[in-house]
């Protein structure tokens, strides 16, 4: 893989340095109302353009491939959490409990829907399953998510969560507008699919806001003060360790449930991802102020290592088909 690879990408970088910003501006006093009805503004307008941009078409294209669709959703929202709890007597002594909370929301989160598709139309895989296997994992983790949270972390001390509470919060803050923003398809569509690559700046910048927000929350609150040194290194470390594992498990299946070549690459890519776009802004729903800013740093790690180690994946798979095409051209010369 090349060094540039291991590089952090621009988003990513951001993200470091919102974190820096409010690590020495933090946003408080009398401006925390106004920044809070800025940041949920934002996010209905992530979830809004989220909805406008969902073609119906491809839904309906990848909507029939549904033993696809299973795995890939098993693999989300049941194989992702059991990992996480079974390598707890591994990972709880490398983290505090915050951040263990944070690694057990990650397990739950929703696929990526953009980086799921480039990876596997990269790879040579079934991209319109993969719209549609990773777009509803998106929506259906607006409600699986709250839902195994509040299983698996009602009794951990410190959360800060109230799942079932929140669950209406989260159709108010996200639903409605994604729904909206579907129904508004056929008047905004054109418009949206044309100007994708600047409104990409909307779903950046609202993310941006709330992990602006929480850390600026987790500052006041002394969370650099809460988490040493080594339990951010164990961090690395636990990410590193699930992403492998999921990984592993979705090519095992994949494999042993003889799906085809171009299925098992979809399987891989949309099954061992998590979202950072739908993660930061249901934390900030779902977990009290106070904490969102320990909870989302798992997340945040493992958003980076998915995307280095998923394109080397990817643009591995890339090589090989096009030697077995090369190979094939020259059998038949």
């Amino acid at each position: 893989m090349a060094p540039k690879k291991l590089l952090p990408d621009a988003f990513t970088l951001s993200l470091l340095g919102t974190v820096a910003l409010a690590s020495i501006l933090p946003v408080h006093g009398p401006f925390v109302a106004s920044f809070n009805l800025l940041t949920n503004i934002a996010v209905g307008l992530l979830f809004f353009l989220h909805g406008a941009k969902l073609s119906r078409e491809a839904i309906v294209a990848g909507a029939t491939h549904w033993r696809l669709h299973i795995t890939v959703l098993l693999s989300t929202f049941a194989v992702f959490p059991l990992v996480g709890l079974l390598l707890k007597p591994i990972m709880s002594p490398l983290v505090t409990a915050q951040l263990y909370t944070g690694v057990l929301f990650l397990c739950t989160l929703p696929s990526t829907v953009p980086s799921s598709i480039a990876f596997t139309s990269i790879a040579r895989g079934n991209v319109s399953a993969a719209v549609c296997s990773a777009s509803a994992s998106s929506l259906l983790g607006i409600f699986i998510t709250p839902a195994l949270v509040g299983l698996l972390l009602t009794n951990n001390s410190g959360s800060g969560v109230s799942p079932w509470h929140t669950v209406w919060n989260i159709v108010l803050q996200l639903l409605v507008p994604f729904i909206a923003g579907q129904l508004l398809r056929p008047v905004i569509g054109t418009w949206v699919d044309r100007n994708k690559s600047t409104l990409k700046f909307v779903d950046q910048g609202s993310i941006l806001l709330v992990v602006y927000g929480a850390f600026s929350e987790a500052l006041m609150e002394g969370l650099w003060h809460r988490i040493p040194l080594a339990a951010l290194a164990g961090v690395l470390v636990v990410c590193t360790v699930i992403l492998c594992t999921s990984l592993l498990i979705t090519i095992l299946a994949s494999r042993c449930l003889r799906f085809n070549r171009e299925d098992q690459i979809t399987i891989v890519f949309c099954g061992s991802k998590k979202s950072l776009a739908a993660g930061i802004p249901m934390a900030n729903v779902i977990f009290s102020a106070s904490s969102v800013g320990a909870v989302v740093l798992p997340l945040m790690l493992f958003h980076q290592i998915q995307l280095m180690v998923c394109s080397a994946l990817a643009q591995r798979w890339a090589s090989r088909w096009k030697d077995n095409e090369r190979q094939s051209l020259r059998e038949v010369v």
